[in-house]
């Protein structure tokens, strides 16, 4: 085989790795609860922020924006549900029948008083889910939500995760999801047509 057929075969054997290589980066690092097809199944045990007992009924008591994130989250947690607040505004009577949901994954820390002071310095309408570890994670891992450590220079740490809000149906299944940083237009629009279209 001479020189140019061999770099042209390794050219196109480099090309076809790096596709394969961005397609798994674009999966891993994609909001994986898009991922889950069905209802939420899991059962689990929380409360809310305060102090009410929580389980997997919650997810069909109406339809519902869920977010997950934690209360040391320096800016996409409140950045969000004050766009939530915001939106549940816009909407008025319109959109009466939505709930909201803002569940912890740093409930080793986000007690139900920390939950409380949080999400109603923001608006009324958010409940805060918090609760033991191990129940929490039943929800993480049944919707997909990516959720994690990180230590930085001090010894205090802070956690990556999923950043996208859950559009879920009263019937427990995930209709759709609205990224960070979407604009008000859109995710109202996103919200009408997936959660409140049946009225």
């Amino acid at each position: 085989m001479t020189h140019a057929p061999m770099r042209i075969a390794a050219l196109t054997f480099a090309g076809i790795f790096v596709a394969i290589l961005v397609g798994i980066m674009v999966w891993v690092s994609a909001d994986s609860a898009k991922a889950r097809p069905g209802p939420f199944e899991a059962r689990f045990s929380l409360v809310d922020d305060r102090g009410n007992p929580v389980d997997q009924s919650l997810f069909h008591k109406g339809p519902s924006l869920v977010y997950f994130g934690y209360t040391h989250c320096p800016e996409i947690c409140p950045t969000t549900l004050f766009e939530v607040a915001g939106w549940l505004n816009q909407l008025g009577p319109e959109g009466k029948a939505l709930n909201a949901y803002f569940f912890t994954i740093d409930p080793q820390r986000d007690t139900p008083q920390v939950m409380h002071s949080y999400v109603t310095s923001i608006t009324d309408r958010i409940t805060g889910v918090t609760g033991d570890e191990k129940e929490m994670r039943k929800v993480l891992d049944g919707w997909m939500i990516y959720a994690a450590r990180s230590y930085g220079d001090d010894s205090d740490y802070h956690m990556s995760h999923t950043t996208s809000l859950l559009l879920i149906g009263a019937d427990g299944r995930l209709k759709g999801m609205i990224p960070y940083g979407t604009d008000d237009d859109t995710a109202l629009d996103k919200i009408r047509s997936t959660l409140l279209k049946h009225g």
